[in-house]
């Protein structure tokens, strides 16, 4: 294996990282609406993330990061391309870094409110786009000669597209759902395996859908396992969540996350980003990578600095794996609003 595919799959482990843990923070803000009913249960459901959402966009950053430094060909191409969805994800995710910081800042109702609407916004775009940019991504867009993607926003809203944004936002929700009912007590936690097993039908019928598009278009002979295994865990987290085992159903979903963007990657190599122009034109890992010297230095700090990073948020997570009850939420206090 070359420095070139070894980076492939680093990438691909980033953003599934990514994925598996922004993907339950996306999840719960998503259902603020449906479990947070009172201020003292959306405080509990961002309880449940507080310590670790900073840490788990790390991953994203890192990623972002690391295709910059290791493909900048395929970086350049993605994000003149994909410019208008990539910018509504990131003003997404400044909305809802916003607002989860600020939120207790002003003890005001309609203040609070608003922070609100900001994590849902923030939660929603995101889990949608996500899932569009990279079925698009596998699907290929129209890259001329000159590697610049000629086709306009609208095209990136096709079919596969559409349903790979429902998969995302359907998975991430069950995730968020099955996460809350694993990390809360009395009846947020009860709510919670209820909307999980109400949720865990529909999503491995889309999810389903997806999937087995992306295999049958897209993918390779290998892949039909990960097929398997995403479609077998999604069909474990319905029967687990009907008899509330939330703490293997969470395992089972996390699984499925993970076969879905390793089918994504795994059919999506020895390219990068396919041109549905000419297969000439299509990025691969090979004509899009830095220099071998760039790709060995990135190795070496990879090698050292991963490890650190892997041990502190893990060890992040057993310092705060107690659940969260609304009994131990103390009252709102915060600055007054100013009122002229």
């Amino acid at each position: 294996m070359g420095l070139q595919e070894f980076w492939f799959i680093l990438i691909a482990v980033l953003f599934v990282g990514y994925f598996v843990l922004e993907g339950f923070d996306f999840g719960v803000g998503m259902l603020f609406p449906v479990l947070g009913r009172t201020d003292t249960r959306r405080r509990v459901m961002l309880n449940t993330i507080g310590p670790v959402w900073d840490g788990n966009e790390v991953w994203l950053i890192t990623g972002g990061g690391a295709l910059f430094a290791a493909f900048p060909e395929w970086y350049a191409t993605l994000f003149s391309g994909f410019y208008i969805p990539l910018l509504l994800i990131l003003v997404a995710l400044i909305l809802r870094v916003c607002a989860i910081e600020w939120r207790g800042k002003i003890d005001d109702d309609r203040w609070r409110a608003r922070a609100d609407w900001g994590i849902m916004i923030g939660s929603w775009v995101p889990a949608v786009l996500w899932g569009v940019a990279f079925a698009n991504i596998v699907r290929g867009v129209a890259i001329d000669e000159n590697k610049q993607v000629t086709s306009g926003f609208f095209a990136l809203l096709n079919p596969y597209a559409l349903l790979g944004g429902l998969t995302t936002a359907l998975v991430f929700a069950l995730h968020g759902a099955v996460f809350l009912a694993l990390k809360t007590a009395d009846e947020v936690r009860a709510d919670a395996v209820k909307l999980a097993a109400r949720l865990s039908v529909p999503t491995v019928v889309v999810a389903g859908a997806f999937v087995l598009w992306t295999q049958l278009a897209y993918g390779k002979g290998w892949t039909w396992i990960l097929v398997a295994v995403a479609a077998a865990a999604l069909l474990g987290v319905v029967g687990l969540t009907a008899v509330e085992r939330e703490g293997w159903a969470f395992v089972l979903t996390s699984v499925a996350v993970i076969a879905t963007v390793v089918l994504l990657f795994g059919s999506l190599y020895p390219n990068v980003m396919p041109s549905t122009i000419d297969d000439a034109y299509s990025l691969t890992i090979y004509n899009a990578s830095s220099s071998p010297y760039t790709l060995k230095v990135m190795t070496w700090a990879a090698a050292i600095m991963t490890p650190v990073v892997l041990i502190y948020q893990g060890w992040t997570y057993w310092v705060f794996r107690q659940r969260i009850s609304t009994k131990q939420i103390p009252p709102s206090i915060g600055l007054p609003l100013k009122t002229r």
